[in-house]
């Protein structure tokens, strides 16, 4: 990607990191950028990495919408930028690999968004999460749609309607992030997370992603109506064979997946 402010894309081994770079605007989420970022995913998630870390520079990890794009724009633009976001959003849960939300920083409305939205989190102690919306003007109507899923109904309307930061001890506390880390030890313990999280068959991890999403906020007859006809399709995927195999032989399993 060569347009200024892109995010930069890094192969590092089985990861994929995912930079955004716009400081200068607090790393908002302008059309163009959430263009960049969805083709960032979207070309990582067609790789052969295990996961991807998703990361900012700057004061602050991402401000949310840039109002330059909102602001007196017609009923359609508006929608179809949400929406733009949105599709980005789902794209992080659809994707195959892992990723994890590595923030630094403050992440507000849309930007806590995104961090809702990954599979993992993981913050340092200076991070700070709010959907300022609430004491303002523009309630932030889409990014509760992954905040409150996190965090649940009385915690994500305390968020909603005052606007309020949170620390990242309460973004831990309330199950908006995995983890909170002094501010130099952040990249080693989104490695060691990660890492964690990417071992075993990729096939088997990627299904199970997507199976996890397709049942968490149904009812608990369909969810497990879902699992069992997925948990038993993939019974016979070689990882699960190989890990059954390894098991039973007491031997180091082989994925060749």
């Amino acid at each position: 990607m060569s347009a200024e402010g892109a995010p930069r894309v890094e192969r590092d081994g089985d990861v994929v990191r995912i930079t955004m770079c716009r400081p200068a605007r607090r790393n908002a989420l302008s059309r163009e950028h959430l263009g960049q970022l969805l083709e960032a995913v979207t070309g990582a998630g067609r790789s052969d990495a295990a996961g991807i870390v998703l990361a900012a520079e700057g004061p602050v990890f991402s401000a949310g919408h840039d109002f330059a794009d909102v602001v007196d724009r017609p009923l359609p633009e508006v929608r179809s930028l949400l929406a733009l976001c949105t599709e980005l959003v789902g794209t992080i849960q659809t994707v195959p690999q892992v990723v994890i939300a590595r923030v630094h920083a403050l992440a507000t409305a849309a930007g806590c968004q995104l961090v809702a939205s990954c599979d993992l989190a993981v913050a340092a102690e200076s991070a700070g999460f709010a959907a300022p919306g609430g004491k303002g003007g523009w309630f932030c109507h889409t990014p509760m749609v992954a905040i409150a899923r996190n965090v649940g109904r009385k915690r994500a309307m305390e968020m909603a309607l005052t606007g309020d930061v949170i620390d990242a001890r309460t973004a831990l506390d309330w199950g908006l992030v995995n983890r909170v880390v002094p501010d130099d030890e952040l990249d080693a313990a989104v490695d060691e997370l990660l890492g964690r999280a990417i071992r075993g068959s990729r096939a088997s991890k990627a299904i199970g992603k997507q199976t996890m999403y397709a049942q968490l906020d149904r009812p608990e007859r369909d969810a497990y109506t879902t699992a069992v006809e997925v948990m038993a399709a993939t019974s016979q995927l070689d990882g699960a064979r190989e890990g059954m195999h390894s098991f039973l032989e007491k031997r180091a399993p082989v994925w060749t997946d």
